[in-house]
C-alpha cells in the first residue's frame, strides 16, 4: 500500500517535484512579479465590441455582405422610431419640430453615415406622381415648410405626399402614430473602430431627451443591442464576487480550514488575473460577449484545487489514501505540510494535468467555428485553462507546503467522518461495478443515450424565440422591437438579396427585369415574408405615370427605352441600385428571425435560383459581365447577356442566416473532434484504449441529455450553447478521470473493480460532488443575470457539470467491469 512519500511517480514528476519544491522561494518569487505584471496589464483592458466580429466573414452570404456593403450599406442599421402618445396622430407642430430635431441629432452622431440616414426630413425621402403634363414630384416634406407655422392644410399636404410616397409602415406607423428615423453606420475597418457602447449611450441620451418632451422613443439595431448587453454584462462583476463567496463558504464546509479554503481561492483568483493580464498582452478587449469566462477559469481552478487540498489532507492527517478502516487510520501517522504537499503534488500532476489539458481541448476545438469573438474566446478560454495548470499545480501545492493547520486533532477527526459518513452510499453505488448490475446500467444508458438523440435532433439552428436572445424578453430593446413591428407594417429583419447582371441591366435587359419580378412575387407568398421590395416593383409604377396612370401599365416595358424612361429616375440613394445598375437589391421584410423562418425563406431563394438558372456558383458574374461589355463596346459590338446571379445576402437576416449555416456545419465535427481528443488525452495518460472509452462514452450520452434539455427548454443551437456543449464535455470529463485514476492506483495492485471503486469513492467521492457543486455554483449565479444568453448558459452549464458528475459515478464502474475486467471474480463486500 502507497503511503506519503512513496506514493509511485515517473521520472519526469519526480524531477518537477524536485525542481520545484527545491526552490519554494525562487517560484513564489517568480508568481509573484508575474501576478503583479499581469495586474497592470488587466487593469488596460477596454471594452472592445464589434459588429463583424459576430459574423463568420468567410461565409458565402458575408462574401456578398462585404462585396456590397459601400453600395447598399450593411445590417449595422438603427431604427429609431418617434412615437406619439395617448393615441394621438403625429400631425402637430410639436411632433414635427421633435423628429426633425431628433433627425438632425442622429445625424450629427459620428459613427452615422449621413448619406444613408432616412427620414421624412431627409431628402432622398421623395415621392413621384402622375399629373397632366406627366410627373411631378418632390421631397415628402416641402422645402418651405415650418413646423412652427404649420396649418392644417400644409399637414394634408404632407400627409398625402406619404401615402403618394409609399412608405406608410415603413418610415411612418400605420395609424400615423409615429415616424422612423433609418440610419446606417459607417462601414467598420482597421481604420474605423466603432465605440458601439458609445453609440449605444449616445442614442439613449437623445431618448430621454424626447421623452421629456412628452413622446415615446423605440430604438434597435446592433449598436444599441450591444450597448444593452454591455450594460447587463456588468452586473457580471456582482455575480463574480457572489461566486468568490459562496466558493469559499463551499470549500470552507469541505474542509473546515479558513486557510486551505483561502488558499485555493487565492490560487484560483491568481489563474484569472493571469488570464486578463495575457488578454491583454495578446492584443484583445473584453467583448461583452465574452465576460463570462472569468467565471469559468475560476470554477475550472476551484474544482482542480479542490482535489488538490483533499489530497493534501490525505497525505497530512493519514499519510497517504485513506483506504482503510477507521481504526487503521487512527493508527496512521501524518505526515508534515511539506512531504504532504509534495506527495498530493506526486499524485495529482498526471490526472490533473490530463483533465485540464482536456479543458484546453474543450475550449481549443471551438476554433473550428470560423467567427472571430469565438476565436477571443476559445483563445483566451485555452490560455485560461493552460495557466491554471501552473497555479493549481505548482503554485498551491508550493503554498500549501507552508501551510500550518491549527487543532489537527479535531479536524482529523472531522475528516475520519467525512470518511465514514456516507460509506453507507459508496457501498450501494459499489453494486453498479457488479456484472448484472452493471449490465442493466449500460442497457439504461444505451436506451436513454437513443430516446435523447431522437428527441435531441428537435433542437432548432438558431433562435428559437422571437425578440433578440440574447436579451430577456421584457427588456427595454425587446419591447421597443415588439412596439415597433406591432406600429409598422414592416418587420425589424430585413434580408437582401442581390442581383447581379450586366452593367445597365436595369435599362436595357428586360429579361433581367423580369426575372427580378418573379423572383420579388415568389418571396411575398413565402410564410413569414411581410413585404418585398425591388426596383421593377417600382419601375412599374412609373410606366403606369407615363401612361395616364392605368392600372393595365401596371408592367414592365418590353422595349429598351420605354424600360430606360421607367427606371432613370431613381437614384442609387434609393437603395434600389447601385451606380452602373449591374447590382439591385430584393429587400424581403420577414415577420421575425427564428431560425425556421429564416430556414424556409433561404430554402425558397435557393429553389427559385436552381429553377432558373439564376446561380452561377463560384463566379463573380458581375465583375465577368462588366469584363464583356467592355471587350464588346471596344469591338463597336452590342452586349446583350442576360446572365443573373441571386446572391445571399445581406441585412440582418442575412447574418444570421450565415451564422446559423456556420453552426450547423462544424456542430457535429466539433463534438466528434473533441470526443476523440478527449480519448487520445485519457489513452496517452492510462495507456488503455478500453479505459479512455469508459471515460468518454458516458460524455457521449450527456452531451445528447444536453441537447434534449434545449429542445425542452426552446433554447435554440446558436454560436453561444455550441460553446457551452463543447466546454460541458471538455470540463465534465475531469471527474470520470479522478474516479478513474484512483481506481487505477487500487487496480494495480491486484485489488477487484469493486473494491477499487469502492475506495475511489470512498477517498475522493466528497471532492468529486464538492466539485461538481462548485463549478455549477459558478455558473448557476448567471441564471439570475438581467441577460438570457448568460441565464441560458448558466443553465446548460450547470446541468451539464451535475449530470456530468453523476455519469462519471453510475456509468464510469459498469463500463470498466465490462470492458476491464468483464470474467473477474468479484466478491467483494464493503465493511461498513
Amino acid at each position: 500500500m502507497a503511503h506519503g512519500g512513496n506514493v509511485e511517480a515517473g521520472p519526469i514528476t519526480r524531477a518537477l517535484e524536485s525542481l520545484i519544491f527545491g526552490a519554494r522561494p525562487v517560484v513564489l518569487a517568480i508568481f509573484t512579479i508575474v501576478t503583479v505584471i499581469a495586474l497592470v496589464l488587466a487593469s488596460q483592458l477596454r471594452v472592445d465590441a464589434g459588429f463583424k466580429k459576430q459574423i463568420p466573414l468567410e461565409h458565402e452570404y458575408m462574401q456578398t455582405f462585404l462585396d456590397y456593403e459601400a453600395d447598399f450599406g450593411g445590417a449595422n442599421r438603427v431604427l429609431v422610431a418617434l412615437m406619439a402618445r395617448d393615441g394621438q396622430d403625429m400631425f402637430t407642430p410639436g411632433f414635427f419640430t421633435a423628429l426633425e430635431g431628433l433627425t438632425s441629432e442622429v445625424m450629427a452622431i459620428d459613427a452615422t453615415d449621413n448619406a444613408r440616414v432616412r427620414s421624412l426630413f431627409t431628402p432622398n425621402v421623395r415621392f413621384v406622381e402622375v399629373v397632366e403634363d406627366g410627373f411631378a414630384g418632390g421631397n415628402v416634406i416641402p422645402n418651405e415648410f415650418s413646423a412652427e407655422h404649420a396649418t392644417d392644410e400644409s399637414f394634408e399636404t404632407i400627409r398625402s405626399n406619404i401615402v403618394k410616397a409609399g412608405i406608410v409602415g415603413r418610415l411612418v406607423a400605420k395609424d400615423w402614430s409615429g415616424a422612423m428615423i433609418w440610419a446606417d453606420l459607417i462601414p467598420e475597418s482597421e481604420v474605423n473602430k466603432i465605440d458601439y457602447q458609445d453609440i449605444a449611450a449616445q442614442f439613449e441620451a437623445l431618448r430621454g431627451k424626447y421623452e421629456a418632451q412628452g413622446y415615446d422613443v423605440r430604438i434597435i439595431g446592433f449598436a444599441k443591442m450591444v450597448g444593452d448587453i454591455s450594460d447587463g454584462a456588468r452586473s457580471v462583476i456582482l455575480f463574480f464576487f457572489l461566486t468568490v463567496a459562496f466558493t469559499w463558504l463551499l470549500l470552507f464546509l469541505y474542509s473546515t480550514s479558513a486557510k486551505l479554503a483561502s488558499l485555493t481561492v487565492f490560487a484560483s483568483l491568481v489563474a484569472v488575473v493571469w488570464m486578463l493580464g495575457a488578454l491583454r498582452l495578446m492584443g484583445f478587449g473584453i467583448d461583452p460577449m465574452n465576460m463570462l469566462t472569468p467565471f469559468l477559469i475560476f470554477a475550472i481552478a476551484v474544482s482542480h484545487g479542490e482535489q488538490m487540498i483533499n489530497r493534501f489532507r490525505g497525505e497530512l492527517f493519514f499519510g497517504g489514501l485513506e483506504d482503510g478502516t477507521v481504526d487503521e487510520l487512527r493508527q496512521r501517522q501524518g505526515v508534515d505540510s511539506l512531504t504532504a504537499a509534495r506527495a498530493a503534488f506526486r499524485m495529482l500532476l498526471i490526472p490533473g494535468a490530463v483533465a485540464l489539458i482536456a479543458g484546453c481541448i474543450g475550449f481549443a476545438t471551438i476554433l473550428m467555428i470560423p467567427i472571430r469573438i469565438i476565436f477571443e474566446l476559445a483563445i483566451t478560454a485555452t490560455v485560461g485553462v493552460a495557466l491554471t495548470l501552473l497555479t493549481d499545480l505548482i503554485l498551491l501545492p508550493v503554498l500549501l507546503s507552508y501551510t500550518r493547520l491549527r487543532n489537527m486533532e479535531r479536524k482529523r477527526e472531522y475528516r475520519l467522518r467525512q470518511l465514514t459518513r456516507f460509506d453507507v452510499i459508496w457501498a450501494f453505488l459499489t453494486r453498479f461495478s457488479k456484472p448484472i448490475p452493471a449490465a442493466i446500467i449500460i442497457l439504461i444508458g444505451v436506451t436513454t443515450w437513443w430516446f435523447a438523440e431522437d428527441y435531441g435532433d428537435k433542437v432548432m439552428v438558431g433562435d428559437a424565440q422571437e425578440g433578440v436572445a440574447e436579451l430577456r424578453p421584457e427588456a427595454r430593446y425587446n419591447q421597443d422591437a415588439r412596439a415597433i413591428t406591432e406600429k409598422f407594417a414592416l418587420g425589424v429583419d430585413i434580408l437582401n438579396v442581390i442581383v447581379e447582371g450586366r452593367p445597365d441591366a436595369c435599362t436595357m435587359s428586360y429579361p433581367t427585369m423580369e426575372l427580378v419580378d418573379r423572383f420579388a412575387w415568389h418571396l411575398t407568398n413565402v410564410p413569414g415574408v411581410q413585404q418585398v421590395i425591388t426596383l421593377p416593383m417600382a419601375a412599374k409604377l412609373v410606366n403606369a405615370g407615363w401612361n395616364d396612370g392605368a392600372i393595365k401599365w401596371r408592367v414592365l416595358p418590353r422595349d429598351s427605352d420605354s424600360l430606360r424612361l421607367a427606371t432613370q429616375g431613381f437614384e442609387t440613394d434609393s437603395g434600389l441600385l447601385n451606380s452602373d445598375c449591374s447590382a439591385m437589391p430584393v429587400t424581403a421584410f420577414l415577420s421575425d428571425h427564428r431560425a425556421e423562418t429564416i430556414d424556409r425563406v433561404v430554402a425558397s431563394v435557393k429553389d427559385f435560383r436552381e429553377a432558373n438558372g439564376a446561380w452561377h456558383e463560384g463566379v463573380n458574374l458581375r465583375e465577368q459581365l462588366a469584363a464583356e461589355a467592355q471587350k464588346a463596346e471596344e469591338a463597336g459590338e452590342a452586349f446583350t447577356s442576360d446572365a443573373v446571379n441571386l446572391r445571399l445576402a445581406t441585412g440582418n437576416i442575412g447574418v444570421m442566416a450565415a451564422t446559423n449555416d456556420t453552426v450547423r456545419a462544424v456542430e457535429q465535427h466539433m463534438l466528434l473532434f473533441l470526443y476523440a481528443a478527449v480519448f487520445l488525452m485519457c489513452l496517452i495518460s492510462f495507456r488503455n484504449p478500453l479505459a479512455a472509452l469508459c471515460i468518454v462514452l458516458p460524455l457521449v450520452l450527456v452531451t445528447e441529455l444536453g441537447h434534449s434539455l434545449m429542445v425542452e427548454l426552446d433554447i435554440g443551437m446558436k454560436v453561444n450553447t455550441l460553446t457551452v456543449v463543447a466546454l460541458g464535455v471538455g470540463i465534465g470529463v475531469d471527474y470520470a478521470i479522478y474516479i478513474f485514476a484512483r481506481m487505477r492506483e487500487s487496480l494495480r495492485q491486484g485489488k477487484t473493480v469493486s473494491e477499487s471503486y469502492f475506495i475511489a469513492l470512498k477517498t475522493t467521492g466528497i471532492a468529486i460532488f464538492y466539485t461538481a457543486l462548485t463549478l455549477a455554483v459558478g455558473v448557476a449565479m448567471w441564471i439570475f443575470s438581467d441577460l438570457k444568453f448568460q441565464a441560458d448558459m448558466g443553465v446548460m452549464l450547470t446541468f451539464m457539470f451535475v449530470v456530468n458528475m453523476i455519469a462519471a459515478i453510475i456509468f464510469l464502474p459498469a463500463l470498466c467491469r465490462w470492458l476491464l475486467r468483464p470474467f473477474e471474480k468479484d466478491t467483494f463486500k464493503p465493511q461498513l
